[in-house]
């Protein structure tokens, strides 16, 4: 069944994991061996997902009755490597 709940969950995955890769294999290829290619082709769907984790996060906050802080938590999650995987683990817990 889709909810946005579970929409929410696999965007937190996938923009966790484009970021992850992004930082750690990405961009140091494009600063070790001058090859920004792969920073190009993650950029834009990171890029994508990162928004969309953000706007997922404010639809879903009422349904979670997050206060504005549990939320201030959840969105900078996203900007912190590994942050979304802890998010899923803590705050979305009881959906699966």
């Amino acid at each position: 069944m889709f909810s946005f709940t579970n929409i929410f969950r696999v965007v937190a995955l996938l923009e966790g994991v484009s970021y992850i890769l992004l930082l750690f294999i990405a961009v140091p290829i494009k600063y070790i061996f001058n090859n920004p290619e792969y920073v190009r082709l993650l950029g834009m769907p990171h890029g994508i997902l990162f928004v969309l984790y953000i706007v997922l996060a404010l639809v879903i906050k009422s349904q979670f009755k997050w206060t504005t802080k549990e939320l201030a938590i959840v969105i900078l999650a996203s900007v912190i490597p590994f942050g979304t995987f802890y998010i899923d683990r803590t705050y979305l817990k009881s959906t699966k």
